[in-house]
């Protein structure tokens, strides 16, 4: 019986990241061994045992053979007999098919992974990586993850990509496998290029349509410079990462503000009137898909609704800054109204040539929504009052706040 590290741990490892779980494989092993030696079975569909004293996952090596459609569809074979080099060669891409021996620390590198680390490409492992739907979502989130270390992808992995997007097996994705790669990719440093690899792997329309119907919509240059709304939202995504790393609640939101864009009429082009009312729908549609979170769902509609009006927000009168507070449910959760902020400070400077323009009007939205806030009913006299009185005497009284608070 032999152990090694694999995976993740082996490739952060040798791009000098930061690890996070380490998995191994256990060679030349059966699960009664493995139990008897004080490992715990917690595999449903593979062998997989949990180390009696650290926790970590331990996999007996094992081969995948395809049976039947999507990427559920394989049988396993953990045989005692299979070797490690087979167990790497059914992984993703060479990058991910390293191990290392647990006793002497040497690598093990069959299909070139190491030369692909140092060259910053990500390539597939072998012909297997058309049997699995999943691998195209999983090489557009590795992008969204590497591509701020240089990586591509290799034109053969592209290439067979575009083979999975074409035979339809993408419809076999559970919808919320989707969403749980999506979401890691919100949080990734360079979200836009999972969008472009799905786009240019012809993949994007069947994972997210409505974002791959931005490809190509005409914008008013003046205002934006990359002209293509698709280029756009590439852009806004990467400065939602920045502006709030690691926040897919942000990501979200910035993902699908513009997706009424695509709803707008060609004779209409480059303008997009009432494009925030028109996103609306198939931000309905795409939360309906993936079963998106609540949360999710709510603070991406206020800012489709809404990310104009906070754009103009100096033009706005006291009274309909409160509404749109109100609409944005700023005074029960408070907190959205920053997170608000952010995604349209994001969408000003998602921009060529705008990436470093301040954004005033979020500190702006911020300050009054505090001063609105500060005021409560408690704080009032309204034992004179009843019914929709009350509610009114407190709306004026946060009117008179958030005037006060323009300066």
């Amino acid at each position: 019986m032999k152990i090694y590290l694999v995976g993740g741990a082996v490739r952060d490892r040798l791009l000098q990241r930061p690890a996070g779980d380490r998995d191994w494989v256990v060679v030349g092993a059966t699960q009664p061994e493995m139990e008897a030696l004080g490992y715990k079975a917690v595999g449903k569909d593979f062998p997989v045992f949990l180390h009696p004293d650290t926790g970590e996952e331990y996999a007996l090596a094992r081969t995948e053979r395809k049976s039947g459609r999507g990427y559920r569809g394989f049988v396993v074979d953990a045989d005692p007999s299979v070797t490690l080099e087979e167990d790497l060669q059914r992984r993703d891409f060479t990058i991910n098919a390293i191990a290392c021996d647990e006793a002497t620390g040497a690598l093990v590198d069959p299909y070139g992974g190491v030369r692909d680390i140092e060259q910053r490409v990500l390539r597939h492992v072998g012909p297997a990586f058309v049997e699995d739907p999943l691998r195209v979502l999983r090489a557009a989130r590795f992008m969204a993850r590497f591509a701020p270390l240089g990586f591509t992808v290799a034109p053969e992995t592209l290439q067979l990509m575009r083979q999975i997007a074409e035979s339809g097996e993408l419809d076999a994705l559970v919808p919320e496998r989707v969403w749980q790669e999506l979401r890691r990719v919100l949080g990734s440093a360079q979200p836009s290029a999972f969008l472009r690899t799905l786009h240019e792997a012809g993949a994007l329309g069947a994972v997210l349509p409505e974002l791959e119907a931005l490809y190509g919509i005409p914008q008013r240059a003046e205002y934006h410079p990359e002209v293509d709304t698709g280029v756009h939202q590439e852009m806004v995504s990467d400065m939602a990462a920045q502006l709030a790393p690691g926040d897919d609640l942000v990501g979200f939101a910035a993902l699908t503000h513009d997706l009424g864009k695509a709803r707008t009429p060609a004779a209409e082009w480059p303008r997009h009137v009432m494009h925030e009312q028109r996103g609306l729908k198939p931000l309905q549609a795409l939360c309906d898909r993936l079963k998106v979170p609540l949360d999710h769902r709510q603070l991406a509609e206020a800012v489709c609704r809404d990310h104009l009006n906070v754009h103009r927000i100096d033009e706005l009168r006291d009274a309909t800054v409160l509404e749109l507070l109100g609409r944005c449910d700023g005074f029960r959760r408070p907190e959205r109204i920053a997170r608000i902020a952010l995604c349209c400070e994001a969408d000003a400077r998602g921009r060529l040539g705008f990436e470093d323009r301040p954004y005033p009007q979020g500190e702006t939205l911020k300050r009054l929504h505090q001063a609105a806030l500060s005021v409560q009913a408690r704080d009032l006299d309204l034992a004179h009052l009843k019914g929709a009185a009350v509610g009114e005497a407190l709306a004026q009284a946060r009117i008179k706040a958030i005037a006060a608070a323009r300066g």
